[in-house]
Parts: structure tokens; C-alpha cells; sequence
């Protein structure tokens, strides 16, 4: 008898999920911000869903981070992510839009505002 491959998850993400595929919340993004809303919780949690609430519990991840912290597919962490948000057990937030641009003459000033600290 042959021992698990490593790397392979125990349970198929789909057990996770309760065999739901697609999340609630499209708009659930891989860079949503997710939080934990510290409404109590209920009783007879999927372990998953528990174990998203403890990877969230003090602090925020993106989606994607929470699903490499839970070895889980991100489709599966986004499912999970989007039941607990209509629960109202998760907040999620969207990305954080890249920056728009930079003005140049802003990082001179800056470089030369270092260079002139370096020198005194």
C-alpha cells in the first residue's frame, strides 16, 4: 500500500465547498481583501470555513493568500470566502486599484532630499 503523494491535499477541494463550484459573489476577486467581521459564530461551521476564520482572525489577506495558507484551490477559497460574507461573518473589500502614476519631479526631489541626508 502506497502513502499519499505529497503535495496532494487529503480531501478534493470540492468536499470543501460542499460541492458548491462557483462562488455567491462574482466580484469576488484573487485580490480581495478579506477580514474577519467578528460577529459570533455559528454553530456546525464546515472545518474549512472555520479554518479561513482562523486565518483571518487579527488581521486581512488577499483571497489568494488565504488560499496558499489553506493549500486550497482559489476557486474553492473564493466559494468558501463569498458563503461566509453572506453570513456576514467575512468583510471583503475590493483590490487596492494600482497607482495611477508618478511625478517625476517628485522623485527627484525625494532622491535629492536622500542624497542631501547622506551627505550631512
Amino acid at each position: 500500500m502506497r502513502g499519499r503523494r505529497a503535495g496532494r491535499p487529503l480531501v478534493p477541494a470540492y468536499l470543501s465547498t460542499g460541492g458548491v463550484a462557483r462562488p455567491s459573489r462574482p466580484q469576488l476577486e484573487r485580490l480581495s481583501v478579506l477580514s474577519g467581521s467578528g460577529a459570533p459564530l455559528p454553530v456546525g461551521l464546515p472545518a474549512a470555513q472555520l479554518a479561513l476564520l482562523d486565518a483571518l482572525d487579527g488581521g486581512s489577506l488577499t483571497v489568494v493568500e488565504a488560499a496558499a495558507l489553506l493549500e486550497l484551490p482559489v476557486s474553492a477559497l473564493r466559494v468558501l470566502a463569498a458563503d461566509l460574507v453572506d453570513r456576514g461573518l467575512v468583510l471583503a473589500r475590493a483590490p487596492i486599484p494600482p497607482a495611477e502614476g508618478f511625478a517625476p519631479d517628485l522623485l527627484r526631489r525625494v532622491a535629492d532630499g536622500l542624497r542631501a541626508l547622506k551627505h550631512d
